[in-house]
């Protein structure tokens, strides 16, 4: 995107806003793709019910510097208990979920598909807390955004045509997947992403969204504020300006 080399990408969240300020505001996001799909997973016994059950335990996680961990220490200070757990990250979500695994009794942060990979393979492991759960009972008007569509803002003056061809393709895409899991497994399975069998369990649990215009405005722009006022450097250093929604 930086360079020019593609026009459209999907990216983090917060890596979107990163991008925005790095570019000076030639980057534009054109729709919100995926909402949360982080969740604490336990390997064996019930011992986490909530994040004050956290207290004490070392968590396996991934995704430093993104996502997974600007929500899971906003979520854990939130809570109080930011100095009671111990994280040890790890470079790739597989590490966390041998790490998991391997060790009874473990606690990990770990995205779908990987939750259901991981729960397909150990029956003792669990779904412990829905991080897009605990992130709406704060009730602090934003929601948990994994992932965004951007585009060079060049792109978009130059290209309407092209861009609204591939916005409703693209909503297009997602309908379908929605609609129709077993079919949307079964070409994920054919183009070996994931399994289709994890695929057709993980699908419900994706969160897989289109999200545009003003809507998109309201959630995105409330998550990235409450980054910021967690660690700025999350979101590039500033929260972006209007212009950096595209909202058709």
């Amino acid at each position: 995107i930086i360079k020019g080399e593609v026009d459209i990408a999907c990216v983090p969240a917060n890596l979107a806003s990163v991008l925005y300020n790095k570019t000076e505001g030639e980057v534009e996001v054109l729709a919100i793709n995926t909402l949360g799909v982080l969740y604490i997973v336990e390997n064996g016994g019930e011992t986490v019910s909530s994040f004050e059950d956290l207290k004490g335990k070392t968590i396996y996680a991934s995704g430093q510097g993104s996502t997974p961990e600007f929500a899971l220490n906003y979520l854990l200070t939130q809570n109080g208990i930011a100095d009671d757990v111990n994280i040890e990250w790890k470079t790739e979500h597989a590490e966390c979920l041998t790490a998991l695994t391997e060790n009874a009794g473990s606690v990990a942060l770990l995205p779908q598909p990987f939750v259901t990979t991981a729960m397909t393979k150990n029956e003792g492991i669990r779904v412990a807390l829905d991080l897009t759960q605990e992130w709406d009972k704060l009730d602090n008007g934003s929601s948990l955004i994994t992932g965004v569509v951007v585009a060079r803002k060049e792109f978009i003056e130059a290209e309407p045509d092209e861009l609204g061809f591939f916005l409703e393709g693209y909503k297009m895409s997602v309908d379908y997947v929605n609609s129709d899991i077993d079919g949307a497994a079964a070409l994920i399975g054919k183009y070996d992403i994931v399994p289709e069998a994890v695929a057709k369990k993980a699908l419900p649990a994706c969160n897989i969204t289109f999200i545009s215009g003003e809507e998109m405005k309201e959630k995105l722009s409330g998550y990235l504020q409450v980054l910021f006022d967690s660690e700025p450097k999350s979101v590039g250093g500033k929260v972006p300006a209007d212009d950096f929604y595209y909202v058709g």
